[in-house]
């Protein structure tokens, strides 16, 4: 199970991507001609459902190069700028090797193994444990590996996570959930725009083609509004739809890809288990989240989570590659600190039975001992070594 050569998995992926594209254009018209619809019901009130709805066809015929225009700049901008905006959410800086000699020394290795063009290296200063890479192609290629994880894993753990993140890259997955990505904020931007005008833009209920001889055709307003919030709904849900298209064994297939880049499925498993459930990045949108290693806050159903669950991914790299399963991990804290809180003052063996008290220093010279008076002694009378067991040593 080598994704790292899985060619069919790459072309596939490239596919993906050219669909999401076309997905996001046909979403931005579908919404599109939603908004139509209600500008229709705005400039024309309750008039005949035909006559609102052949304005509506009318006003998006003609915004369509606008909204063509406008989407294409929206994509233009976020090939060249999603990396800062990125950088800017979770709060993640470039790095060089004089800076983490050890992060670097470990990310070019693989590299180098591999013949890869190195990606940048970016830290994000957060406790969690999780990683993700980034860009849309070999000059933006970037991944990102949280302050925590450094911390928390060892050198042979962190080499797996590298290669997990290189297996994204190489087999195209970042390209298509950056994408991804940028269809969740077109959709968002243009429903919110859409609402906005529905509930702030004063809609006229009983406007024009509501006296006279047209008072029988009127009425339409009420479900041109009904057609346009369908079309949002639907919108909405192909989005989602999209987004979970992107099938989820690629998070398999890149842990394959890290074990055929290390050779160390046990490291893969153990940097798995220590990033369980300690994943959530405080600053990241669900949209980043899902480039992560470990999405803590997947779906609230197995069918709709962007991550299959650790267990399962574990299971998956035993079975295949031959590794042990520690099984899930206690809290861990950085060296120097106790993994499980401070120490306690008590005994912990406090139901056994209590040690026998230390044998207490002698008493002063002149104190009398349980015998007889205590010989005259050296200048440092409570000097245990001056007393044997049974009494002060002759010299």
């Amino acid at each position: 199970m080598a994704a790292y050569g899985l060619y069919s998995h790459i072309r596939a992926n490239r596919m993906r991507s050219v669909l999401l594209l076309a997905g996001l254009f046909l979403l931005v018209y579908l919404l599109s001609y939603a908004g139509a619809l209600i500008a229709s019901v705005v400039f024309n009130g309750d008039a005949p459902l035909d006559y609102l709805l052949w304005t509506a066809h009318n006003y998006f015929v003609t915004s369509i190069p606008f909204v063509t225009f406008g989407t294409a700049i929206w994509l233009l901008i976020a090939w060249q700028f999603h990396q800062g905006m990125i950088d800017a959410a979770v709060g993640s800086h470039d790095v060089t090797r004089q800076q983490e000699p050890r992060l670097y020394n470990l990310l070019e290795n693989l590299c180098v193994s591999r013949g890869i063009p190195m990606p940048k290296l970016k830290i994000v200063e957060d406790t969690a444990l999780n990683a993700f890479a980034t860009g849309l192609n070999e000059k933006q290629y970037a991944i990102s590996v949280t302050r925590g994880l450094m911390e928390r894993l060892d050198d042979a753990e962190l080499e797996a996570v590298l290669g997990h993140e290189l297996t994204h890259i190489r087999n195209g997955d970042v390209r298509m959930l950056v994408i991804a990505v940028v269809i969740a904020g077109v959709i968002s931007f243009v429903g919110e725009l859409i609402f906005r005008g529905l509930f702030r833009g004063g809609i006229r209920m009983g406007g024009g083609g509501s006296s006279g001889g047209n008072k029988k055709g009127g009425g339409g307003a009420v479900v041109v509004i009904l057609i346009a919030l369908a079309i949002v709904a639907l919108a909405w849900v192909l989005s989602i739809v999209i987004r979970f298209a992107l099938s989820r064994s690629r998070e398999y297939l890149a842990d394959a890809g890290a074990v055929e880049l290390t050779k160390n499925p046990d490291a893969m498993i153990m940097a798995l288990r220590k990033i369980e459930g300690r994943g959530e990045l405080q600053r990241a949108t669900a949209s980043i989240m899902e480039m992560c290693v470990d999405n803590p806050h997947s779906g609230f159903v197995d069918i709709f989570s962007t991550h299959p669950a650790v267990p399962d991914r574990v299971a998956a790299l035993v079975k295949t590659a031959g590794g042990r399963d520690p099984g899930p991990q206690p809290s861990i804290a950085p060296a120097g600190e106790e993994p499980f809180g401070p120490l306690p003052s008590e005994d912990p063996w406090a139901d056994h039975p209590p040690a026998p008290p230390i044998r207490q220093a002698p008493p002063p010279y002149g104190e009398t001992g349980p015998w007889d008076q205590r010989p005259s002694l050296g200048e440092n009378p409570l000097d245990p070594w001056q007393w044997g067991p049974w009494g002060p040593r002759k010299n």
